[in-house]
């Protein structure tokens, strides 16, 4: 751990402050803490949460977190760090990005250094515990509007194939897949398809469940080519919808970051190992779950989410790893676009890889000005 050099975020004693913080990697759950400090989490992907208290937060790719911190140590500088989380046996980057938080009328050279030692690489029972506290605000302002019944169910298995490639070195190429279907981008847009009735884009035969039944999170089949197409569900305005998103160990069990465009949605539940359709749903937390719009499923595990689909147009089920697996909804009705605009101050993590060096990086945004931390 290198903290020599870096971002100083100056503050004053006995304030509380906002922290937007996202993850910007790529491919990477990272874990985030502040030495000395307690951090409260107050907003998740633009929704208020319940307050929660922790001194530790894990961040999926593609998620965003506030937090407030209030500033009652004593004068000094603390140290800021990110480092990644990751259990599955696959080699990552395990460096760690600093920072250090430093208190006005702090002389700089002379402050004692407050440090912490980073969580392990693999620690899973802490990514745990923060992501199963999380609930939604659920006030009577900020209601949680959690579909009490289910009108479509999909069971999606998420995973790694490998393809034959006439291009590449050695003949094949790793692919993404979501039931055994790798998706093929089409030349014309799937919605201007929809609208216009042009045939031969897309076909509406997108597989709800699993078409081979295995066991998902052991060594998975012999056989690791998967389908390709274009192939969409189409989904009735305001259906009730519920996605089981379950990890596999096709190649290898690994988290997963699914980020769903044009909606919010509901985490109801997860687990570990394989989904039970007669166990899981006992678990499941229909009153103040967390609504988010990106979500990690664990590593060998798996997610329950729900939401209305009340957002007409075509919207793109997608893990965001180095491989994009999308899955098409194709709500009825008209099309259109909401875009919010979110102010506030932010600490974007990120991988850069400059010069064959890969690291971690800290970013500090305000406004339109960005500052390597």
């Amino acid at each position: 751990m290198f903290w020599a050099d870096g971002f100083k975020l100056y503050v004053e004693n006995g304030k509380t402050y906002m922290l937007r913080i996202i993850n910007a990697a790529l491919n990477d759950d990272l874990f985030f803490k502040i030495a000395g400090h307690k951090l409260t989490v107050v907003e998740v992907d633009a929704v208020y949460t319940k307050p929660y208290k922790t001194d530790i937060l894990l961040i999926t790719p593609g998620q965003t977190t506030n937090v407030l911190i209030t500033t009652d140590q004593s004068a000094g500088r603390y140290l800021i760090s990110v480092s990644p989380f990751m259990d599955a046996p696959i080699q990552v980057d395990n460096k760690t990005g600093t920072a250090t938080l430093h208190y006005a009328n702090t002389v700089s050279t002379t402050a004692r250094l407050t440090l912490f030692q980073p969580p392990p690489q693999n620690a899973t029972p802490i990514a745990s515990k923060f992501v199963e506290s999380l609930r939604s605000l659920n006030s009577m302002e900020y209601p949680a509007n959690v579909p009490q019944t289910v009108d479509h169910s999909l069971f999606l298995t998420i995973g790694v194939g490998v393809n034959a490639c006439l291009n590449c070195i050695n003949g094949t190429r790793l692919v993404g897949t979501i039931n055994n279907l790798t998706f093929v981008m089409p030349s014309t847009p799937i919605l201007q398809a929809n609208y216009y009735n042009i045939p031969g884009v897309f076909t509406e035969d997108f597989p709800v469940t699993p078409l081979h039944k295995f066991n998902y999170t052991g060594s998975g089949p012999k056989n690791l080519q998967t389908m390709n197409g274009t192939r969409v569900y189409r989904l009735p305005y305001n259906a009730s919808v519920q996605v089981l998103l379950q990890d596999t160990g096709i190649l290898s069990t690994e988290s997963h970051p699914i980020h769903l465009h044009g909606f919010n949605f509901f985490v109801v539940g997860r687990g570990v190992g394989n989904y039970n359709p007669k166990t899981s749903p006992s678990t499941f937390n229909l009153i103040d779950p967390v609504e988010r719009n990106t979500i990690g499923v664990p590593n060998g595990g798996w997610t329950a989410i729900r939401f209305r689909a009340d957002n007409p147009g075509i919207d793109v089920n997608a893990t965001l790893l180095q491989i994009i697996i999308p899955l098409c909804f194709l709500t009825e009705a008209a099309w259109f676009v909401v875009i919010f605009q979110v102010f506030g101050l932010c600490i974007a993590i990120s991988r850069c890889i400059r010069r064959g060096d890969s690291r971690w990086s800290l970013w500090w945004i305000m406004g339109k000005d960005i500052v390597r931390l």
